[in-house]
């Protein structure tokens, strides 16, 4: 596999300054144009060699194919359905993306919602910022005893794992690649979904949304868990079905739920966002300033390493590609 050449890329998103910084220091020319239209892209792309992205760029289908020397499409974070995978191969495109740069950024916060919804932070502090004085209302629960079920033992899953056992709770998950024995190593109990549902005061998941995981958590997965659980979600929006958390929230099935992801965002599911049980967050998972720091400087290096022969490193597609 010879080294490609690339001589010029465009950033569409905000990144850290530092991303530009590699790649300029590595002899290629950067733009940076944010904010533009999916037709505005279309007209922009042509001529460049790579195109760097967040979450909010969408690379569909037109915007590859309207192209004429993209080589590489990288995604500085860890999610890359915004990127038409398909298309992009069809085209020997590269997607490249730096799945460890958010790790403790999404791990942590999901830590918080944890405990957000263990004693109901969030609440309490609005009823303050009202003018109330509610101790008795918000009556919460310690986390000590309780068991936290991790569904997705990777890099996220790991670090999440580690750090509510500091809290005494129990921690049991699943994952389809991660084995018992490995599970094992950091305290976690491997079983199947089918022993996990009904064992769980906490739900988080930490997996891609692809067809095997949407609405993995409904109407039917609600009804083998307890009586009172609550759920978690960091990962992406419809793994769990909206509609089934609001059903479960109104039944006492589900005590609450903590969502920082959604099936469409900007989300339109008032019902749920203003649900007193819910603690609803704009998908703020990644970010934080270390986080996009990483993100950005692992996009950049990967990039630089791959023109330099140093090897191709976090490419989705690379087994599907002619290079």
């Amino acid at each position: 596999m010879s080294p490609p050449s690339i001589k010029k890329i465009l950033i569409s998103d905000s990144v850290a300054p530092e991303c530009k910084e590699v790649l300029e220091k590595a002899g290629i020319v950067v733009e940076m144009k944010t904010d533009m239209t999916k037709d505005e892209l279309c007209g922009k792309i042509k001529g460049y060699d790579g195109l760097i992205v967040r979450s909010a760029t969408k690379v569909t289908a037109d915007v590859i194919e309207a192209s004429d020397c993209l080589k590489i499409v990288g995604r500085a974070g860890t999610g890359v359905d915004n990127v038409d995978i398909p298309s992009a191969t069809k085209k020997n495109v590269v997607v490249m993306n730096t799945p460890g740069g958010n790790t403790l950024s999404a791990a942590e916060h999901t830590c918080f919602l944890i405990g957000s919804l263990a004693r109901q932070i969030p609440q309490a502090h609005m009823s303050m910022k009202e003018g109330r004085w509610d101790r008795k209302k918000f009556m919460g629960n310690e986390l000590y005893g309780k068991t936290l079920g991790i569904i997705g033992l990777g890099r996220i899953g790991k670090e999440v794992a580690l750090r509510m056992q500091a809290f005494g709770m129990t921690t049991i998950g699943f994952d389809p690649i991660i084995d018992a024995k490995t599970a094992s190593e950091f305290n976690v109990e491997w079983m199947s979904l089918e022993d996990l549902w009904p064992k769980c005061d906490y739900i988080t998941v930490h997996v891609p949304l692809i067809p095997q995981t949407a609405n993995m958590l409904c109407d039917e997965t609600f009804a083998k868990c307890k009586d009172g659980m609550r759920v978690v979600n960091v990962a992406r929006g419809g793994i769990y079905e909206e509609a089934a958390i609001l059903r479960a929230l109104e039944s006492g099935k589900c005590a609450g739920a903590a969502l920082d992801v959604w099936e469409k965002e900007p989300t339109t599911n008032t019902v749920l966002v203003n649900h007193p049980n819910v603690i609803a967050v704009p998908h703020l998972g990644a970010n934080t300033r270390e986080g996009q720091r990483r993100c950005a400087i692992e996009i950049a290096e990967q990039i630089v390493d791959w023109v330099n022969g140093k090897g191709l490193v976090g490419a989705v597609n690379a087994r599907d590609l002619k290079l």
